[in-house]
């Protein structure tokens, strides 16, 4: 039975007024477990689930040509890190990433450290689809080491994979969970709830959009990190939906949809946590307002990367049409198919993308540049390196319009913060 717990917080020694010092009393969510939970839904939410998870599947293999969806799929990583380092406060756009990567691939060493970090938010979320890879059941261990992935890199990668043993809570003074709009379930609660959740991850009792949205909001739920909850909530969307089947090749990009309606995200997952009993009605109902939004948001992600995978698939032939004729399966021809998943290369790393020696791909790279599709820069002071305006702009666009309600900034500004557009 999921229901709030009174306990008595002692009071902050350290906190600066008399009342944050004194006792008082709070209320800590003790949420009802996941596992073999039946769940009953109306007609109209069992259609949206249905038509929602058809569109999740048909974006999969929709646009073929669309960088092969390899690299659509690191686009929507990569875009997914960037609007999460932006929403806590990391501000790096899609060129200082991409050269920053390059220079990493090419043992050049680290020139900036927010982009770095940012990486890690890339690599940590790379790995939560490894971890989506395999027939091994989820385990807490998975989970601690997903989280100090995502914090590798942050000022707080001291808390990474640790869970907490102190209780914490979100929003009011600060000093005191008395005043805080949520407390989430004591300490000695938390191991216990994350087994329960990590089983239910593991299997497959509901259908995979309803599992990914019920395992995020119990894990938000839960909180069990100090830090770094929203991002190990959002990478297990990605791991529920991969582990299922449904999206094996990317996983739209619903949590930056969830996080530009950010008032009604938070709304959310307050109805979902209801104080009654597992079966009763009002559960239910909990369970279904918040899955409503989640595949209402689901959906837009949805179309959201179909428009940026047409984009793309428009670039390419953009592309070609500026160099002209070339043969099949040439290193030019292949550089080309590969080149919406690579804003800034050197010869080395895009001989590796596309398999080809270091000299004919040096002979493509400078074809495309007279053509004007790539344009020399440099990595550190010398290093030459080559970028892609049209995709930066392309990509700095596509994370502009998630960030806006209605997905084009010129209808309505985004929500959150964004990358700038390039000044041409």
């Amino acid at each position: 039975m999921g229901n709030y717990a009174e306990r008595i917080w002692e009071g902050s020694p350290t906190a600066q007024t008399r009342a944050e010092r004194q006792p008082c009393r709070y209320k800590a969510y003790l949420p009802d477990p996941l596992l073999d939970r039946e769940l009953l839904l109306g007609a109209s939410t069992a259609a949206d689930l249905a038509d929602v998870e058809r569109e999740v599947s048909h974006l999969q293999t929709a646009h073929p040509v669309a960088v092969n969806l390899e690299g659509l799929a690191r686009l929507l990583l990569r875009a997914e890190a960037v609007a999460s380092s932006f929403i806590e406060g990391l501000q790096v756009n899609v060129r200082r990433l991409a050269k920053e990567e390059v220079s990493a691939r090419s043992g050049l060493g680290s020139h900036d450290e927010t982009a770095r970090a940012v990486l890690a938010n890339v690599a940590a979320m790379e790995s939560a689809l490894d971890l989506a890879g395999t027939d091994a059941p989820i385990t807490v261990d998975d989970v601690r080491s997903l989280h100090a992935q995502l914090m590798d890199g942050t000022r707080d990668a001291g808390w990474g994979g640790r869970l907490r043993t102190e209780q914490n809570w979100v929003g009011g003074t600060g000093m005191s969970p008395c005043t805080a709009e949520y407390v989430p379930p004591p300490p000695e609660l938390v191991q216990e709830l994350l087994e329960d959740l990590c089983a239910y991850a593991s299997g497959d009792d509901h259908p995979a959009l309803m599992q990914a949205a019920l395992v995020h909001a119990q894990f938000e739920t839960i909180h069990p990190f100090v830090d770094g909850n929203g991002r190990t909530g959002r990478a297990l969307i990605h791991v529920v939906l991969r582990r299922r089947g449904l999206a094996p090749a990317f996983v739209p990009p619903v949590s930056l949809v969830l996080a530009t309606h950010a008032d009604r995200y938070v709304a959310g997952l307050t109805a979902f946590r209801y104080d009654a009993a597992a079966d009763s009605s009002v559960a239910h109902r909990a369970v279904t307002a918040w899955l409503d939004l989640f595949l209402a948001d689901m959906a837009r992600a949805c179309a959201d990367a179909s428009r940026f995978a047409a984009t793309l698939e428009e670039l390419e032939q953009h592309w070609r049409t500026k160099v002209g004729r070339v043969r099949q399966g040439s290193s030019t021809d292949l550089l080309l198919s590969a080149l919406a998943g690579a804003p800034v290369l050197t010869v080395q790393t895009a001989a590796a993308l596309v398999d080809r020696s270091v000299t004919k791909v040096n002979d493509a790279v400078h074809k495309l540049v007279a053509a004007g599709v790539l344009r020399q820069t440099t990595l550190g002071r010398r290093n030459r390196a080559f970028e892609v305006p049209d995709l930066m702009d392309a990509v700095t666009s596509f994370e502009r319009a998630l960030a806006s309600p209605v997905g084009e900034t010129h209808r309505a500004p985004p929500a959150r913060p964004v990358p700038a557009r390039r000044v041409h």
